[in-house]
């Protein structure tokens, strides 16, 4: 079938990456391998970070005016479906739900969220438009038990929820490797907010390090990159700035590191983990909702435990290179065993194939 694909936070065709980017690759990915032709529908993106009204009053007129050539060319191309992913309060789907009304085929929402509290304030324009599209939608497919909870508090009758584990794009991966006597790596977009928060974090641990027990390479770019470089300033030369990589370099990356530090401030549940895990690697974060859900068991320090849990998560594990070599393994197995491609396929051809879409 002919499926409309969208993503109204970021088109997966976007020059910058991200793991919301990636996670949108990964679906199409998936959708084609269940036999799908998946057609990128609109790039029109409408998040709004900074509460601004005006700007979301704009961004709705715009999408609007979009309607009727996406009407048309959805009949002209022949689409069985339309699926979203990530509509939110600060990126709303604002243009699937209409075009799929008006076609007659099933709305499908993938990673979409409910945020009543937002209903009121300087996102209330655009919450109520997630809500609506939560609410046309036949099918949502969640990622995350935090978000499925506010979606089956507002779910319709008839409406299909369906947990979608995140995944990678590989059917299988190759043996762990033994455990790496390389640097540690940190992997995150420089950005103000949740990403500056967990480098402010990161710094805080490696202050509690010995000094002469550590190194750490730094993957990501971003505006907040002044402010990631002078937290991290106090550790000269231990600290390596990696800037923002392509895959190839970013495996590369994976493959020399001894394990991944993140701590995930807000992550909805951090793709990062996920191919970090995959490479074999250990990795120290905190007990945060969604991350949980993507690491395999193991000692993750409260985020009331601060930085100092941390710290010493990081001791253990570079002390001990039997320790790494078991916990990547472990971390490695979590992910063949329920993150990658065939799972997702198996997931949504069940999902689609519940609202008509075979």
């Amino acid at each position: 079938m002919t499926l409309a694909f969208y993503a109204p936070m970021k088109p997966p065709d976007h020059p910058v990456p991200s793991g919301d980017r990636s996670m949108a690759r990964a679906l199409i990915r998936a959708l084609e391998s269940a036999g799908h032709t998946v057609i990128l529908a609109s790039r029109l993106r409408s998040r709004d970070g900074k509460g601004d009204a005006t700007r979301q009053q704009q961004i709705t007129a715009e999408a609007d005016a979009t309607l009727p050539a996406l009407i048309a060319r959805g009949r002209a191309e022949g689409w069985r479906a339309w699926i979203t992913y990530h509509t939110y309060y600060k990126a709303p789907d604002l243009i699937g739900g209409p075009v799929a009304q008006a076609l007659g085929i099933p709305y499908v929402l993938v990673e979409a969220t409910r945020a009543a509290k937002r209903l009121s304030g300087p996102w209330a324009q655009y919450a109520t438009a997630a809500e609506r599209a939560c609410d046309l939608a036949d099918a949502i497919f969640y990622l995350t038990a935090r978000d499925a909870e506010a979606l089956l508090k507002g779910a319709l009758p008839a409406q299909k929820l369906i947990h979608l584990a995140p995944f990678l794009t590989d059917d299988t991966l190759p043996a762990a490797p033994f455990a790496s006597d390389g640097p540690m790596l940190s992997v995150g977009m420089m950005r103000h907010g949740d990403k500056l928060a967990s480098y402010r974090i990161i710094a805080e641990a490696l202050a509690l390090l010995p000094d002469d027990t550590w190194r750490l390479e730094v993957a990501g770019d971003g505006p907040a990159r002044d402010e990631v470089k002078a937290l991290m300033a106090p550790f000269g030369e231990k600290v390596t700035f990696l800037g923002n990589l392509n895959a190839a370099e970013l495996a590369a990356a994976y493959a020399r590191a001894a394990l991944l530090f993140w701590p995930g401030v807000n992550e909805a549940f951090g793709f990062v983990y996920l191919e970090a895990q995959a490479a074999g690697l250990p990795v120290v974060a905190q007990d945060r909702p969604g991350v949980r859900e993507v690491l395999a068991r193991g000692n993750y320090p409260s985020t009331e435990d601060g930085p100092g849990a941390l710290a010493a998560n990081l001791s253990r594990l570079l002390d001990d290179p039997e320790t790494r070599r078991i916990a990547g393994r472990a971390a490695q197995k979590h992910v063949a065993d329920n993150h990658l491609l065939p799972t997702a396929v198996a997931t949504l051809t069940r999902g689609l194939a519940s609202v008509g879409v075979t």
